[in-house]
């Protein structure tokens, strides 16, 4: 994804009602995100199955990665006991820009685009 920002949003868990919201919020926003040469992914442990019919549901137009044994969160500083909400966003150089824990908005996130 060289040459592109990357969003993650590391989630506690699919269909739930914040989590519902946050990604909700990213998939209202994708026409500005495309814009910025930005692409989004959320990520959390559950299986493919259970992403699956959270995206399908909510109609999320980006992808739902499955953290088999949360080594992504792990590499990232987004676990503990649970998944922390955490939302990075990573240049096109493959540097991380931003990085914040809860719930920022999709517009702070994308103001830090290079």
């Amino acid at each position: 994804l060289r040459g592109k920002n990357v969003v993650l949003v590391f989630y506690p868990g699919d269909n739930t009602r914040n989590c519902t919201a946050q990604l909700s919020e990213f998939r209202d926003s994708a026409r500005e995100a495309q814009e910025k040469n930005t692409v989004v992914f959320g990520v959390n442990p559950a299986d493919f199955r259970s992403h699956a019919m959270f995206r399908e549901k909510n109609d999320f137009g980006f992808p739902l990665l499955v953290d088999t044994g949360r080594k992504i969160a792990r590499a990232y500083n987004a676990t503990g006991l649970i998944i922390q909400r955490t939302v990075y966003l990573i240049g096109p150089d493959g540097a991380i820009r931003y990085a914040q824990r809860g719930k920022p908005s999709v517009s702070d996130v994308l103001a830090h685009v290079a």
